[in-house]
């Protein structure tokens, strides 16, 4: 069991188990083991399931990469718990579905969820996908206005566009010089993109 499945598992049982759902545990053992793909799609599908069992179904279908966890996996990639986001991202990296960008670049610039963005940057990041600089340029943009909240979410926006290394990036993270809390990041992403030393 790798390190993600591992971490999402220990969380998910314990959920179950505070759900106190009568036959939880065999039916999450059940979950966690079965190499039949439709089974775990119809947890995805059919009606009763808790969000335990959709998440964990999505999970392991995504890293297996069968799109049919592709809408669970956006839905939670932009859910309020960060662990939950963060499962979706791992999973979302690793399923090869070419609509992937484009629904994490469009979480990424909705200013309406812009509290959930932090793990859309991040996949995008790792996605390096067409959709990624643009997504990132415009989200950092949005968040150089004065006494912005999301911080996190400016910061994973330098970072990432400076391992994306691309000179696109350049006027957007000179703003972000303007900002202590982004101005050492933004140094550091300037390095990386070639002609900005």
């Amino acid at each position: 069991m790798d390190e993600e499945l591992r971490t999402l598992t220990e969380r998910l049982r314990a959920e179950a188990a505070a759900t106190g759902a009568a036959g939880a545990a065999p039916g999450f053992d059940r979950l966690v083991t079965s190499a039949d793909h439709d089974e775990l799609a119809a947890v995805l599908t059919e009606p009763g399931h808790p969000l335990w069992a959709r998440e964990l179904a999505a999970f392991r279908l995504g890293v297996a990469g069968d799109r049919r966890a592709f809408e669970s996996l956006v839905l939670l990639l932009n859910h309020r718990d960060p662990p939950r986001c963060a499962s979706a991202a791992h999973a979302l990296a690793r399923l090869g579905d070419p609509r992937t960008a484009r629904a994490a670049a469009a979480l990424a610039t909705n200013e309406l969820r812009v509290a959930y963005a932090l793990h859309p940057v991040r996949l995008l990041v790792e996605l390096r996908a067409p959709e990624s600089v643009p997504a990132l340029i415009t989200t950092l943009r949005r968040r150089l206005r004065p006494h912005d909240p999301y911080r996190r979410v400016a910061l994973a926006c330098v970072e990432g566009l400076g391992t994306l290394g691309d000179d696109r990036a350049a006027p957007v993270l000179n703003d972000a010089l303007a900002h202590p809390a982004l101005a050492e990041a933004a140094v550091r992403a300037l390095a990386r993109i070639p002609g900005q030393r």
